[in-house]
């Protein structure tokens, strides 16, 4: 009786894996759900930069519907002129500058929010408030903290005797530069400081508490302990950073449409003024697309490094 019971469950059960739903089958269901976001990569990132480096190739116009081939002529051009130059080292500047504080401010202000205090949950929710505000509302804001008359930090500096003088934030090339790389690093450090905040808190208590039962210091236990282990963690912020900043539009052109004198202009400002309002599309195109083959090096390198560390820990 017992075999004779087995015998259709086992029917039963090889019907059902004959009528195998969408479910069952993990690999097209994966790839259904992938086919959106490839969807959204291809229309709206590799098309527009095919269409990038077919115009860089080309003297192509505003306006005009000609598309004549002209090699590497829009590169050889702007590699000898002096403007480029100057947007290329600001590009650098502000990248380097603003992710090294960025990674200072973000790793403070980690161990920082990782302690108990009361309103921990509110400070937290403030942090995120710059990464989330429209680039275009925070510089506005910006706009008039700089503004050459009512400056809000000069009028501080002012009424504290700090400052007998008065800064022109906008007129003054390094004061410029140094306002840029400000609002930078204030829209940049509560992204970098959730990355890492979220790194130390993957970070076994064990680890610290042998530590400190070893006679290690606050600093030794920082530097030796816990940075190598977040190391990582912080690759992968500063990683995203540098693409962030290094090819942002909206701060340099909000704040000081390149100026004074074109001194603050970075890459992409100036392949925007150079191809929009410029109409050399050309030009702007291969301008925009210069950084490209390096921050491609610099993401490699970068991933490469943390996988490294994560694979030696």
């Amino acid at each position: 009786m017992a075999l004779r019971n087995e015998a259709p469950a086992q029917v039963a059960t090889v019907a059902v894996f004959r009528h195998r739903t969408l479910a069952d089958r993990e690999d097209l269901l994966g790839r259904l759900m992938l086919a959106p976001a490839m969807a959204y990569v291809l229309l709206l990132v590799g098309a527009p930069l095919v269409l990038a480096l077919l115009l860089s190739f080309s003297a192509a116009t505003a306006g005009s519907l000609s598309f004549s081939w002209v090699g590497l002529r829009n590169f050889a051009t702007i590699v000898s002129d002096p403007q480029f130059h100057s947007a290329l080292s600001n590009t650098v500047l502000f990248t380097v500058v603003s992710q090294a504080l960025v990674v200072i401010l973000a790793t403070a202000g980690a161990f920082v929010l990782d302690a108990a205090f009361v309103g921990r949950r509110l400070v937290r929710f403030l942090i995120l408030l710059p990464w989330a505000a429209p680039v275009s509302l925070a510089a506005m804001a910006w706009t008039w903290i700089f503004d050459s008359t009512f400056s809000v930090i000069n009028w501080t500096l002012k009424v504290a005797g700090v400052l007998h003088g008065w800064f022109y934030w906008f007129g003054d090339p390094t004061l410029a530069k140094i306002a840029i790389i400000a609002v930078h690093v204030w829209r940049t450090f509560p992204f970098a400081t959730v990355i890492v905040l979220a790194g130390r808190a993957s970070i076994p208590r064990d680890i610290s508490e042998a530590a400190v039962i070893d006679g290690a210091g606050f600093w030794r236990k920082l530097f030796q302990v816990e940075m190598p282990l977040l190391l990582p963690i912080v690759t992968v912020a500063v990683l995203f950073g540098v693409v962030f900043t290094s090819t942002d539009l909206g701060i340099v052109y909000l704040l000081t449409r390149g100026g004074p004198y074109n001194s603050t202009h970075v890459l992409a400002s100036l392949a925007f003024q150079r191809g929009i309002l410029g109409a050399d599309l050309g030009q702007g195109a291969a301008i925009a697309l210069f950084l490209l083959p390096v921050l491609i090096v610099v993401a490699a390198a970068m991933l490469r490094l943390a996988r490294r560390t994560e694979v030696g820990t």
